[in-house]
């Protein structure tokens, strides 16, 4: 197996085995039985697990940050506000459940989980609030909307909100689909939202 191939395969066994019995049961040892090969194998990649870990945290990550810079637009101004934040939350969800791993270990950390993995997670919550908080600014900017709103509480209102819609959609997709939660900030953005 090539090698960069090989490194993916382990960051998808070690993934797994967190997913399946906590940061506590992933070890060297769990990886390569997880993949069939022996532990030399993966030191031939990864120095020790820590290295491992940086590297799924990295990988993780990436793919979350990718997926929510589609999602949360640099200029709002182009968009009705009444639609941006409905799609916006559709879009999250279904990135959620395209990825449910990635997000599982973002939006569902389990006991014991890695000071290493609680900073990163907590670094990304910090980006993505101050590019949700750049777009709320620009669109309670508006004239129709008073100008004492605070932008702040709403920014962060929208991303809590935002990360407890995607729990659900992990813990019970059925019930909590995306859709009905789209459905809902639709119905909630006509009702407080001013129309000219």
């Amino acid at each position: 197996m090539p090698p960069a191939q090989r490194r993916e395969q382990l960051i998808d066994a070690a993934l797994e085995v967190i997913l399946e019995q906590g940061y506590s049961g992933v070890s060297i040892e769990a990886v390569a039985r997880k993949v069939g090969v022996t532990r030399p194998v993966v030191y031939d990649h990864f120095p020790n697990l820590g290295r491992l870990l940086h590297a799924l945290v990295e990988r993780e990550e990436r793919y979350a940050v990718a997926q929510l810079e589609q999602i949360i637009p640099d200029d709002p101004s182009g968009h009705d506000p009444v639609e941006l934040l409905p799609v916006g939350v559709r879009q999250f969800l279904d990135a959620v459940a395209s990825r449910p791993a990635t997000w599982r270990l973002i939006l569902l950390p389990l006991e014991g989980t890695p000071a290493i993995v609680r900073r990163q997670v907590e670094k990304q919550r910090e980006r993505m609030l101050e590019r949700i908080e750049r777009v709320t600014r620009s669109v309670v900017a508006r004239p129709e909307l008073p100008d004492d709103l605070d932008v702040e509480l709403i920014a962060r209102a929208i991303r809590d909100l935002g990360e407890e819609a995607g729990r659900q959609v992990l813990l019970d997709s059925k019930r909590y689909s995306p859709q009905r939660y789209e459905q809902f900030v639709h119905s909630v953005m006509h009702l407080v939202w001013p129309r000219p």
